[in-house]
């Protein structure tokens, strides 16, 4: 029986090297690969792939793949993706086990930031 290994979450985005940015510059990631067409991006063992989308709808908004990202602070992290092109879906939440927030790239795709007390 061959075993079974997890490869990478895939996004549609109108402009690769601009959400490969995006994930790098805002998050971290390593770009492992970049192209107008293709990427794929790394932290840790979790891969990313970013594959460009012929059309206008790429998400509708309520229907996208949630990441979510454990932060060390959640305020500078909002502000670079911010200036990255995303925006806050929300206020920052203080909850008693740390702060939450949800965000949206410029694609549509939610982001959920989690910074642990």
């Amino acid at each position: 029986m061959a075993a079974v290994s997890f490869r990478w979450i895939l996004q549609l985005h109108k402009d690769v090297p601009k959400a490969a940015r995006f994930y790098s510059e805002g998050l971290d990631y390593s770009v492992n690969v970049c192209t107008l067409r293709w990427a794929e991006l790394q932290s840790g063992s979790v891969k990313l792939a970013l594959m460009h989308s012929p059309n206008d709808h790429i998400v509708q908004k309520g229907y996208s793949s949630m990441l979510s990202f454990t932060v060390t602070d959640i305020n500078s992290t909002v502000t670079k993706l911010i200036a990255l092109g995303a925006e806050l879906d929300g206020p920052i939440k203080y909850e008693i086990h740390g702060k939450v927030a949800a965000m949206r790239c410029m694609d549509g795709h939610v982001l959920g930031l989690y910074e642990p007390v």
